[in-house]
């Protein structure tokens, strides 16, 4: 990739808009949920997904359970997504509402 091409690729990359919310991991072999909440749902799957390959993640249940059945009997689910329109202070607040909303209602584990 020529220095110019690249530079572009990382120009538009910064300038892409980024949906925050709230997302669940289901293991289906167990039925064990987990819910989290991230600044850009878009990159997230990727970014647990990655962390538990390398046995890396910090939630221990999560990982045990992606040890224990593997990476097919996982999901990922985005369950809300937050108004762009928020100030980040604002949104921050309003994630880690959503975030004990939803744990509540599905009975699941907060990421």
């Amino acid at each position: 990739m020529k220095n110019a091409d690249r530079k572009a690729a990382v120009a538009s990359y910064k300038e892409r808009k980024t949906a925050a919310g709230i997302y669940v991991v289901r293991c289906a072999a167990s039925g064990q949920q987990w819910v989290g909440r991230a600044p850009d749902l878009a990159t997230m799957w990727n970014r647990l997904s990655f962390t538990l390959r390398q046995s890396a993640n910090t939630h221990r249940t999560l990982q045990a359970a992606w040890r224990a059945h593997g990476a097919e009997a996982f999901t990922f689910e985005e369950i809300e997504r937050i108004d762009d329109e928020a100030l980040a202070y604002v949104r921050e607040r309003i994630l880690k509402e959503r975030l004990a909303y939803w744990c509540a209602t599905l009975g699941a584990e907060a990421i």
